[in-house]
């Protein structure tokens, strides 16, 4: 009995000096704002989880961005997509901050910037500045809130990583959101997993109709079930001051009291994030753009997440026996929303059997795989599929039509095509496409070699080659031609490409670069005139834009100023 109790003990403990021991009241709000949300951490995005917080702004930009511990800015990054303008703060605890989607730095932090941006020539930049180089404070100034990058508005992405770079949910360490509801429970679906499993007499997935209780709980009508099965949910949760439908924090299964499945959005890595597309039922999402997390783990999935994890979160109905599933999904605050499914263990004979899609193309997930027609070939490594699968693939002149996009694709698919019968001047404005609504085609990045075209690709669907003969717009928009424009702050240029987008742009004023910001939302290229680069009365401006195919258009304009 004593050794009993000891190895109880002895698990306790374990599990206790697992959990990541963090500072509560090292780290302030970045933000002199109430701080409201748009974005949780771990949040279901597309290919990935949501690393931070996305606190919201006010709608609208230049809020002041503070410290939130004193450190030192050890990276500044800089691109037109992503994180936009984005800082990084090593503090001496071995944690760092990151703050993303920034309007521009503070002044010091902002001229180290810019004299590194002109010596390169280079808008997108990426800089690591020396320990001693830019020291901050808790509280101090760094930058200015703003909608750079990948944002779909104005916010601060704000990130906590530990020594590891690995990505922590802030709210660990005493940052507060003001939360007091439940998270909303928006769907249920039950998951026969083997050819001899069924629910409901199916063998196909079942959407669980949810009947909501007086107590604010959830249940449902009791299954049929026998076999192995899982479930798998649709939930999101909402902060106070918010309408946002963001992530959730834990999710826990128990079947008659026993915890058979947890998952916890507490921290995880860069490198496994795209595993998330193991996680949810990918293509329920892709057809209903709904997310269904899983509430069991596939063979191949190795996220970090769960917890506690019992047979993968897979139970085992036996004929004749009843089951209580219990399913309880918690925001942090600790707000929780709870659904009970009876299930009936009954073995049927007679059951609608599961649909199988059986092609000619069968590729394992452990081996790679590749074929070629029509002069076009398709390479898929090892390891870019996450389960074995059946793939409709078809090939129709310039045209393959690779499987469709509720399959995901993990790691890059290759695929090649024969440019031998085109002549020199047709090759070099060609380039390989994705067909998308009505047969439009976008620009994958394209690697030319000789006579032999390949590209990359991480989503399924139709590929072929297409042609750009059409140089970038260019349109001035805050000056003309031989005017004055000593008022203006800025210089304000816009420019786009119909087809295969931009690929790079250069401006100088009498010769010289000047920096000129490209904001892709709105196709806007911006120089501002306090970087001091303008400095003569008369000036020669002169802008080229090229797009990823070789076209190039040039724009010039002399302006004066005083």
């Amino acid at each position: 009995m004593k050794l009993y109790y000891l190895l109880i003990f002895f698990a306790i403990s374990q599990i206790a000096n697992s959990q990541p021991k963090v500072p509560q009241d090292y780290f302030e709000n970045p933000l002199d704002v109430p701080l409201v949300l748009s974005g949780t951490f771990g949040e279901l995005r597309s290919n990935h989880f949501h690393s931070g917080l996305d606190i919201k702004t006010q709608q609208r930009e230049g809020l002041e961005v503070k410290s939130a511990a004193p450190g030192h800015v050890s990276r500044i990054k800089i691109q037109h997509y992503g994180y936009g303008k984005a800082l990084y703060i090593q503090h001496p605890n071995g944690y760092t901050t990151v703050y993303g989607h920034l309007q521009s730095f503070s002044p010091e932090i902002e001229a180290f910037v810019k004299k590194q941006q002109y010596i390169n020539e280079s808008y997108e930049i990426e800089l690591f500045p020396e320990a001693g180089e830019l020291q901050v404070e808790s509280g101090e100034l760094v930058a200015y809130s703003g909608n750079t990058g990948g944002s779909g508005g104005p916010h601060l992405h704000f990130e906590i990583r530990d020594g590891s770079q690995r990505p922590m949910n802030p709210k660990l360490f005493g940052i507060e959101i003001q939360d007091s509801r439940k998270p909303l429970i928006k769907g249920l679906f039950a998951y026969p997993m083997d050819e001899d499993s069924h629910v409901n007499h199916s063998a196909e997935r079942q959407k669980i109709r949810l009947i909501p209780l007086k107590d604010g709980t959830y249940t449902t009508e009791k299954l049929n079930a026998c076999g192995k099965i899982g479930f798998g949910i649709s939930t999101v949760d909402q902060q106070d001051m918010a309408s946002n439908q963001n992530g959730v924090y834990k999710i826990e299964a128990n079947l008659n009291g026993d915890n058979v499945f947890q998952l916890n959005f507490d921290r995880f890595s860069f490198s496994e994030t795209r595993h998330l597309n193991q996680l949810i039922d990918y293509e329920y999402y892709t057809n209903n753009r709904s997310r269904v997390q899983k509430l069991f783990v596939e063979e191949s999935n190795p996220l970090s997440l769960y917890e506690d994890v019992q047979s993968e979160g897979r139970l085992d109905i036996q004929d004749s026996l009843d089951y209580n599933y219990t399913i309880k999904v918690t925001d942090f605050a600790g707000n929780e929303s709870v659904i009970r499914v009876p299930i009936q263990g009954e073995f049927t004979e007679s059951i609608q059997p599961k649909k199988l899609e059986e092609t000619e193309y069968f590729v394992q997930a452990d081996q790679s795989f590749s074929t070629e027609q029509n002069g076009i070939d398709v390479y898929i490594p090892k390891g870019s599929l996450y389960q074995d699968k059946y793939l409709d693939i078809s090939f129709n002149g310039d045209i393959v039509n690779l499987h469709r996009d509720d399959t995901p694709i993990h790691q890059n698919i290759t695929i090649g095509f024969d440019v031998s019968k085109y002549e020199p001047a047709e090759k070099e404005k060609m380039f390989i496409a994705k067909l998308g609504y009505g047969d439009r085609p976008s620009y994958s990045s394209t690697y030319k070699k000789g006579d032999r075209f390949t590209t990359g690709i991480r989503t399924f669907g139709k590929y072929t080659l297409a042609s750009d003969n059409n140089a970038p717009w260019i349109s001035p928009v805050n000056f003309s031609d031989g005017q004055w424009i000593s008022n203006n702050s800025t210089l304000k240029v816009k420019i786009s490409d119909d087809l295969s987008g931009i690929q790079s742009y250069r401006a100088t004023v009498n010769g010289k670069f000047i920096l000129m910001e490209y904001e892709y939302k709105d196709n806007m290229l911006t120089h501002d005139f306090s970087d001091g680069a303008v400095t003569e009365t008369e000036n020669n401006f002169k802008l080229i834009v090229t797009d990823n195919v070789g076209n190039t258009n040039t724009y010039e304009a002399k302006f004066f100023r005083k």
